[in-house]
């Protein structure tokens, strides 16, 4: 599978337009094209799933490991993977490059093409270009293309950089309603809120067509090194899977929360309790009525439900289900959302506070910025549902809404040495902010599935 790179300077410079519009060009041209997300990020990949009709999938090196993001490459199929980047090029961990977009570029060797925003700039945006060539030893810049630019601007820029920089223009999108998405306090809309994305995206892959030279992009895919299957199949045989995993096992069924208010998961946390024996079953604590029959785990990611109080306080049935669940000792995993709710109230966007499970006695509230923001290890002094003592495990968080009661069962600890403690822990529970990836270099989705064996085991 070849594979290109669709980058910025910053954020805000187009990558999602732009990485979606040639997703849906490629598509349009029968291309086997799969999507990949540099970074943490939950919405941006949703965009992409939208457009191609297949799951898009995170790569983040800090959160799953080189192998992990292997793992990522291998699973499923497609001519060629189109990734987009996060924030700016180089931005990664606690102001370094480690596990920047750059830093996945370099090591798989997957050729960038730098989006640029141009506005009120000509040759400084050249001197701007070169910079980021220059920066490290191997940029993996082999490209630009322009976003938001009038075909006057691009025809003005084009001959500068070519010139100033060696780098090939692709092309351009010029400023497009159709390329406006509505965004909110963590970012842009989800695809599902977007009743035109299909018809959007369709626009904007015919405009591509016409100002973007797609064969040139593709033919710079064909320099990228292809990780080779077989590579990852000689790596696992080499780390065989614990024996207690899915082979020789029945299923266990994990209720997934899936609707408007949970919505955030990584497609490789979902594969890999797939491949360690779980039937994953969706439910939607909004409109279902009740938990799905003979489960045996519970997982309720992150997403909106303080956008959605009103109505996850309405449905008391679920509520109290959920909180007898988890108080009976059904392994359960919540996220940053989905411990919110399962705290005892949520406030809601205009402060009405609305009851919730109950299972802690926090009250969520609403906050004017982004509460410990980033990347973090959690450090475990106890055995637990997912962590054993002594262990720590990457994380990310992100959100605008905190809780009276954090808890206390974990060390967060950034990379920069400050930490506090949060998180509730039990052998059969993981409820905290900071979001997990299951899929990396601890075997945390072989745990929660054999708590819920244990479990299954129990109630027989």
């Amino acid at each position: 599978m070849k594979k290109i790179m669709l980058t910025a300077m910053h954020s805000g410079a187009g990558k999602t337009v732009m990485t979606c519009a040639l997703l849906a060009a490629l598509k349009q041209r029968g291309i086997d094209v799969r999507s990949f997300k540099c970074g943490p990020d939950y919405i941006d990949p949703m965009f992409h799933s939208r457009v191609l009709g297949v799951p898009s999938r995170n790569v983040d090196l800090f959160l799953q490991g080189q192998k992990g993001i292997e793992r990522t490459f291998t699973r499923g199929s497609g001519e060629l993977a189109v990734l987009e980047g996060a924030m700016g090029y180089y931005d990664g961990l606690s102001g370094t490059d480690t596990a920047s977009a750059w830093d996945a570029a370099s090591r798989f060797r997957i050729p960038a093409v730098l989006i640029l925003r141009p506005k009120g700039t000509g040759v400084s945006l050249a001197a701007q270009v070169k910079g980021m060539m220059d920066f490290r030893e191997d940029s993996m810049i082999r490209g630009l293309l322009l976003a938001d630019c009038s075909p006057s601007l691009a025809a003005y820029l084009t001959p500068i950089l070519t010139r100033e920089t060696a780098l090939p223009v692709l092309g351009y999108l010029p400023p497009m309603e159709e390329a406006v998405l509505g965004s909110r306090h963590l970012g842009l809309l989800t695809a599902a809120e977007i009743q035109d994305l299909s018809e959007r995206m369709r626009i904007l892959a015919e405009q591509m067509e016409k100002t973007v030279r797609i064969d040139d992009l593709l033919a710079l895919a064909e320099e990228g090194v292809s990780f080779r299957p077989e590579e990852f199949e000689a790596n696992k045989a080499e780390n065989p899977e614990n024996p207690e995993s899915a082979a020789g096992r029945d299923r266990v069924r994990i209720a997934v929360a899936f609707d408007e208010a949970f919505c955030f998961y990584y497609e490789d946390s979902l594969d890999a309790l797939r491949e360690a024996g779980a039937e994953i079953v969706a439910f939607s604590p909004l409109h279902a009525r009740a938990l799905p029959e003979n489960i045996h785990g519970l997982y309720l990611g992150g997403g909106y439900p303080e956008l959605y109080a009103a109505a996850l306080a309405d449905n008391g049935i679920m509520r109290t289900q959920i909180r007898e669940a988890v108080r009976g000792g059904l392994p359960t995993v919540a996220e940053c959302g989905g411990f919110l709710y399962l705290q005892d109230t949520l406030e809601d966007e205009k402060g009405n506070s609305r009851p919730m499970c109950g299972v802690f006695s926090g009250k969520g509230f609403r906050t004017e910025r982004l509460q410990r923001f980033g990347y973090q290890y959690l450090e475990s002094a106890e055995d637990s549902l997912l962590l054993c003592a002594g262990e720590r495990v990457p994380v990310h968080e992100f959100h605008y809404w905190d809780c009276t009661e954090n808890g206390s069962s974990l060390r967060a600890v950034k990379p920069d040495g400050r930490s506090w403690t949060c998180g509730c822990t039990s052998p059969s529970l993981y409820a905290a902010f900071p979001h997990l990836h299951l899929d990396g270099e601890l075997p945390l989705a072989e745990r929660f599935i054999q708590a819920c064996c244990r479990h299954e085991a129990d109630e027989r």
